[in-house]
């Protein structure tokens, strides 16, 4: 089982269905599709089940960076603290599809190990 959950996780993160890994997840930079073409896999059953999952890997980031700036990184060093600061916002910003992915694993992660009779999840990992 563990290595389903990496490949799963390892899939979300290219982007890629977490269930078959040959669909995309999204049909722009920043807009998911709702089922993978490939194997039907319906990624979001109900609107916000990935909203937890979405917080975990998007939230907690930012809130680190507001950490930085309060505890005084970037009063005590005025340019290290602007590089780190537009590094780190170029970061998030670049990665988000990525993390998102990872999210939408992580719901399909809980999906197969918490199974619901009525979840349409396909037959087993490719």
């Amino acid at each position: 089982m563990v290595s389903a959950t990496l490949t799963a996780l390892s899939r979300g993160l290219r982007r890629r269905c977490p269930h078959c890994g040959r669909g995309a997840l999204f049909s722009s930079w920043a807009r998911h599709i709702d089922r993978c073409p490939a194997c039907g896999l319906v990624y979001e059953r109900n609107p916000g089940d990935t909203w937890a999952f979405t917080i975990i890997g998007d939230r907690i980031p930012v809130a680190i960076l507001v950490v930085l700036v309060y505890f005084g990184l970037f009063r005590a060093h005025h340019a290290l603290g602007l590089v780190a600061f537009g590094v780190l916002a170029v970061a998030l910003v670049w990665t988000a599809p990525n993390r998102w992915g990872v999210g939408i694993a992580l719901h399909y992660l809980s999906r197969l190990y918490w199974p619901d009779p009525a979840d349409p999840i396909p037959g087993s990992i490719a």
